[in-house]
């Protein structure tokens, strides 16, 4: 299984197609986004679930799902409340912030536990990394990517639109966790960054 992790496009639709077609192209199973949409507009280029028995021209009705499951949380910038509206549409809102378990834990190691949030406060952040509930906690923001390791949980930040603040990154990111790479346990080295030429 695979988590394709973005967030901060800001009404950006060549960043948010960009980030579709990487995701679609490594196979993910699901996708969150750590807020910052802005407009309701931005969050329709995530809208790629199909129904499997519908001939629509991608999928030709063979029962197949050609798409992902979407989640999203609230950010700072979302100004429009119909945000909300259209992710439920096909996704999850999961308001300020969620938590998501992902694959079936039928297995040692086979399920991952995650918190998401925009991250506007790092305290919120710092707290949900610390207390050990999560494998991984999942925010943006600060539009510089990261992953960081604590006593058993990850952080990720996957980046996001270059912006003029300092410690931003230069180029437009995403992530994607591998959930099966790891050894069990939350792991750094599971998740992929990707820069994206947008």
């Amino acid at each position: 299984m695979q988590i394709g992790i973005v967030s901060d496009t800001h009404d950006d639709l060549a960043a948010a197609e960009a980030a579709v077609a990487l995701f679609e192209r490594e196979g993910v199973d699901a996708v969150v986004h750590c807020g910052d949409f802005v407009a309701p507009f931005s969050v329709t280029p995530f809208d790629v679930s199909d129904d499997p028995d519908v001939d629509d021209g991608l999928n030709a009705g063979d029962g197949t799902d050609a798409g992902f499951d979407f989640y999203a949380v609230r950010g700072n910038n979302d100004g429009e409340w119909a945000v909300e509206s259209t992710v439920d549409a096909f996704g999850t809102y999961l308001g300020e912030a969620g938590t998501l378990s992902f694959g079936d834990g039928s297995e040692a190691g086979d399920g991952v536990s995650v918190a998401v949030t925009h991250g506007t406060s790092g305290v919120v952040v710092d707290a949900l990394v610390d207390c050990g509930d999560y494998d991984y906690v999942f925010h943006g923001h600060t539009h510089a990517h990261g992953v960081e390791e604590r006593d058993g949980t990850v952080r990720v930040n996957p980046g996001g639109l270059p912006i003029p603040v300092d410690g931003a990154d230069d180029a437009f990111r995403v992530a994607v966790l591998n959930v099966d790479a790891r050894d069990g346990s939350a792991d750094p080295d599971a998740v992929t960054h990707y820069e994206l030429d947008v």
